[in-house]
């Protein structure tokens, strides 16, 4: 039997329409196995840790540290097991209906600080800033080092479950052949809308969040079916970012970050705007952490492509990092749909998130 105040309803990504979720508050009451939380390990230092400072004989070779001179604060290595690489080349080939593309690439590991034990939002804001310069000028060096190089992405795992391997705070940097299919369909779709309203669809779900108000009555019965208040969605705000619940959120706590005003790419950013980005990530962050502490989760930054329609995308496209915790298993009918289920209600999720108490900076 559905409670009153139940939701069950499937929504439309406003950014990618065939990327849809099933928001069923009631799956919430079912037993399930949920992620653990993550182990915190505080240690400052792990002597077998091959990301820890003075352990860097543990590692593949070294290719930039931050600052280049004297003790290091974050570190840019080869990745020992890379998915991608550009050791060897071969030639594309198919046969019959299958087809393989070379698998040439970049695969570098960025060790996000030199204390192994350091949560995101225990950084302090300069370093953040420092951790996002050092994405921006990595990506920057990439692209202009291989023309054949269309698409490079940075992500961060935290957590077993999120995949990461070795628990010293890390991220990862990895330059594609090819534009993943998900940033295409972002980039496509935000083309679209901008061809018919001349807007874009980023820009416009900002000025959603923080202007947009409403109450959606029943035609028949004149009972209130949904009440939108402004600035439901929004999480966290700086002078230039705001941190947004997706109203289609495919994760329970998903927040995405976007600069306020518009902006392709992520090349692009300023030092100004990397101190505000670093604020508001770390306030995110700890917001996140205050409501469901050790969470494993997964970031990446989604930035235009660099390849032969880049101008194209210019007033379109606006880059974004989303943040993912994973607090539950995908279950058979999501894999096998491609539906998300997500079990909490995202506008009460967004009020947790904003209502949690944090420590000042």
């Amino acid at each position: 039997m559905s409670e009153p105040n139940e939701i069950r309803e499937i929504r439309i990504n406003p950014i990618v329409p065939g990327e849809s979720v099933l928001v069923a508050t009631a799956r919430s009451m079912r037993p399930k196995k949920a992620e653990d939380l993550a182990p915190r390990d505080t240690r400052k230092h792990v002597e077998t840790c091959p990301f820890c400072r003075g352990n860097e004989d543990k590692t593949p070779p070294e290719i930039l540290t931050y600052p280049a001179t004297g003790d290091w604060h974050i570190r840019i290595v080869e990745n020992l097991y890379p998915v991608l690489g550009d050791d060897r080349t071969q030639t594309n080939f198919s046969f019959g209906l299958q087809q393989t593309i070379d698998g040439y690439g970049r695969h570098e590991v960025i060790i996000d600080h030199y204390e192994h034990g350091t949560a995101l939002h225990d950084m302090s804001s300069t370093h953040l800033a420092l951790l996002f310069g050092t994405y921006r000028d990595r990506m920057a060096q990439i692209y202009a080092s291989d023309d054949r190089l269309k698409y490079v992405l940075v992500f961060k795992n935290f957590g077993p479950a999120a995949g990461a391997s070795i628990p010293h705070t890390h991220s990862q940097v990895i330059a594609m052949p090819v534009v993943p299919e998900n940033v295409q369909a972002e980039v496509d779709n935000s083309r679209e809308y901008f061809r018919k309203h001349h807007h874009c669809i980023f820009c416009a779900l900002i000025d959603e969040a923080l202007t947009f108000e409403a109450t959606i009555y029943d035609r028949n019965s004149g009972e209130i079916r949904r009440k939108i208040d402004v600035g439901q969605y929004v999480v966290e705000r700086g002078e230039k970012f705001i941190a947004i619940k997706p109203f289609a959120s495919r994760f329970e706590w998903e927040v995405h970050i976007l600069p306020l005003a518009h902006q392709a790419d992520f090349l692009a950013i300023s030092a100004d705007d990397l101190a505000d980005l670093a604020s508001v990530v770390k306030r995110t962050m700890a917001r996140l952490d205050a409501v469901i502490g050790g969470a494993q989760y997964n970031y990446f930054l989604h930035a235009v492509p660099h390849d032969a329609h880049t101008a194209e995308h210019a007033a379109s496209y606006h880059w974004h990092l989303e943040i993912c915790p994973r607090t539950s298993i995908p279950t058979g009918f999501e894999l096998g749909s491609g539906l998300f289920v997500n079990t909490i209600s995202p506008e009460a999720a967004a009020a947790r998130l904003r209502n949690a108490q944090i420590a000042p900076e």
